[in-house]
């Protein structure tokens, strides 16, 4: 089965999802690249190995640098040529914290048992992003203006695509999460999930992830995708979810 999942994973999630308000879309050759959005993303195939891979990473420095702008390359830890990752970090590339990522079945995912009396969750417009701003930068200690404006952007760019839920407190945001449908009408993946620390376990990251899977299940999709941290990778596979791969973003940043 893990082998199916990772196949329609390189199938269906090699692209780049939900672009935000104001991105867009451009192909260098065989990868695929954002510009326009905080920063710029790359994603490509899982195996270059055929083509000049140094040349390739040459031309987005060269690109994204021309633009004086900071640029994610997303690895997969299947990705061919193996090497890739020793290039990209000869290159000036800083990984960032690998993730593990893991996909569910929708029709398997369990139902969240009923949400404590004093934890509200629900779905959230473009009214609550200053809370869940304001959310994330105490949850990791520091400005998370950025996550703002990545949110704003994309529920205006693609409303029907995005969905944003939040669990509130006494009128407090105590932890945000959020779903982004991909047009191929197959796999809905999973953001956020961060919890305020004196909130946690209390299964609200669980319920939120329920919350997400009833709408994506009411939409027709199959599959729930998350690029999970070490910390909700055990809460994931508990809920049926499977380790088809990892994933390591890649960050190169223009010269001060």
């Amino acid at each position: 089965m893990s082998d199916d999942l990772l196949a329609a994973y390189d199938e269906h999630l090699r692209g780049t999802g939900v672009l935000s308000s104001g991105a867009w879309l451009e192909r260098d050759g065989p990868l695929l690249r954002v510009v326009g959005d905080h920063r710029g993303f790359i994603t490509g195939p899982r195996d270059l190995s055929s083509h000049d891979v140094d040349a390739l990473i040459a031309a987005q420095i060269a690109f994204f640098g021309a633009r004086g702008e900071a640029v994610e390359w997303k690895t997969r830890g299947h990705d061919l040529p193996d090497d890739l990752p020793d290039r990209l970090q000869a290159a000036g590339f800083v990984a960032d914290p690998t993730e593990t990522v893991v996909i569910g079945n929708i029709t398997d995912i369990p139902t969240a048992p009923p949400t404590p009396d004093d934890v509200v969750i629900r779905r959230v417009g473009s009214e609550a992003i200053p809370a869940i701003v304001a959310m994330e930068s105490q949850v990791w200690g520091q400005d998370c203006g950025f996550m703002g404006d990545h949110l704003s952007g994309m529920l205006a760019a693609a409303p029907d695509h995005m969905a944003i839920f939040t669990a509130e407190a006494a009128g407090q945001v105590v932890a945000a999460a959020w779903m982004a449908l991909q047009q191929d009408g197959i796999f809905a993946s999973l953001w956020g999930g961060s919890t305020l620390k004196t909130w946690r376990g209390r299964g609200i990251y669980r319920r939120l992830v329920a919350a997400r899977a009833h709408l994506a299940a009411e939409r027709g999709y199959r599959y729930l995708q998350v690029d999970a941290s070490d910390d909700s990778r055990p809460i994931l596979e508990r809920l049926g979810f499977q380790a088809i791969t990892t994933t390591t973003p890649y960050i190169w940043s223009p010269p001060a």
